[in-house]
């Protein structure tokens, strides 16, 4: 064990108690008595139910979170990754085959250790719950779909930064970072109308009630409307959703069909509004302006720790590699994309709350924003009281009670 080797354990250590502590905070600061702003929305019985499935989830996360690092530090001390690299290498493939083959084969191994936990999380504690809608059909083809994704897009990704790191010298990170960058903008302007519908049916909003208040409210912000779709979110589950997507002309603002089923209206509207809001202000943009940023920063490291004897001495191999490199560098950089993830996801809350006040300010209708959280929350089981910590560690959006709090403390809601 060098100076890298100790980093990467303690940091991979160091992860997994943050997460235990969060979790165990978490849990202490549920409360018996459903909160006030949900007195006469959250049945007691419907309160409890949510918070044993917080405690099931969590319980299984614990072992899953465990699982994973116990197998990643026996397979790393028992030199698996040297073993793997020894094979690969025994074929005599040209450099970027190699790799590919070796990320491969530890990402194929990753996938069939991770099945039987998604298994279990869909069709015994989702099922439990009441949500889960997935048939074995289902699963089984989204998993073929997204192994073939991932060889369709991710192949070709992988093997040019192969390619730029293995062949471009200095220049090779900023050359990726122009690739990774036209990558990502090209699957995010293919994502709406390429990927999704593999998985989901999407329809456009029909004539109807809904869509004449629709049509009024985003006349008013000058939204184009033929833009929201529906998405049969109730093929897999009961909960319920908005998000999002695209850019451009393939931008989609999209509903789960559940979630029509469960709102009024004047909700439906006050949730588009605030789907509408992220678009208004530019957070789409601006995060993946910040994303293409954060990309280059880990490229440009990435090139400085690639090559380096001892990071490879660490894992016991006596050859270094860009494809290995590539690997243990993101196991280096573990602590880093905490702080980044942490600062995102502030970034994230901040904007939620942003929308909000857009959807408040232009429906006119703080109650029915309020309305509708209050029924996202009590459909999806939603924990109510978080302890601070883990929504600093884990959450995008800001609780739903302090959702609320904005709300009302604007001036808006009752």
């Amino acid at each position: 064990m060098n100076i890298f080797g100790i980093i990467i354990l303690i940091a991979l250590l160091g992860e997994y108690a943050l997460n235990l502590a969060a979790d165990i905070l978490n849990l202490k600061a549920l409360k018996d008595n459903v909160p006030q702003r949900f007195k006469g929305i959250y049945d007691p019985v419907q309160y409890e139910k949510s918070q044993h499935y917080l405690k099931t989830n969590t319980k299984f996360g614990w072992v899953s979170a465990t699982f994973d690092l116990l197998i990643l530090i026996v397979f790393w001390f028992s030199k698996g990754f040297y073993w793997l690299d020894h094979w690969v290498r025994s074929h005599g493939w040209e450099p970027v085959v190699t790799g590919i083959a070796f990320i491969g084969i530890l990402i194929c191994i990753r996938s069939v250790l991770a099945f039987p936990f998604s298994l279990y999380a869909t069709f015994v504690i989702e099922e439990r719950f009441g949500f889960n809608q997935t048939s074995w059909r289902t699963f089984i083809l989204d998993r073929i779909k997204g192994v073939a994704l991932g060889i369709i897009l991710g192949i070709p990704l992988l093997a040019g930064i192969l390619a730029f790191f293995e062949y471009a010298g200095a220049n090779a990170w900023w050359y990726c970072w122009i690739a990774v960058t036209l990558f990502m903008l090209f699957v995010q302007f293919i994502a709406p109308t390429w990927i999704m519908p593999l998985f989901n049916k999407f329809e456009p909003l029909k004539e109807g009630e809904f869509r004449s208040a629709i049509l009024a409210y985003a006349a008013s912000i000058q939204f184009p409307v033929k833009n929201v779709f529906i998405m049969d979110g109730s093929r897999r589950s009961r909960k319920s959703n908005a998000f999002f997507t695209g850019f451009g002309r393939n931008k989609r603002i999209v509903l789960f069909d559940t979630l029509i089923k469960q709102h009024q209206i004047s909700e439906l509207v006050a949730i588009l509004a605030h789907e509408m809001g992220h678009y208004k202000k530019k957070h789409i943009l601006i995060g993946l302006c910040i994303g293409f940023a954060q990309t280059g920063i880990t490229l440009y490291l990435l090139s400085l720790f690639l090559h380096l004897p001892a990071l490879f001495d660490a894992f016991f191999l006596p050859q270094p590699s860009v494809y290995a490199g590539l690997i243990f560098f993101g196991l280096l950089y573990t602590p880093l994309a905490l702080f980044l993830g942490l600062i995102m996801q502030m970034i994230s809350r901040r904007n939620e709350y942003a929308a909000d006040r857009f959807a408040v300010e232009t429906t006119h209708d703080a109650t029915a924003l309020i309305r509708a959280l209050q029924t996202l929350s009590v459909h999806n089981l939603s924990n109510l009281s978080p302890h601070p910590f883990y929504v600093f560690l884990n959450y995008s959006h800001p609780p739903v009670l302090k959702r609320i709090e904005m709300i009302t403390s604007h001036g808006h809601g009752r």
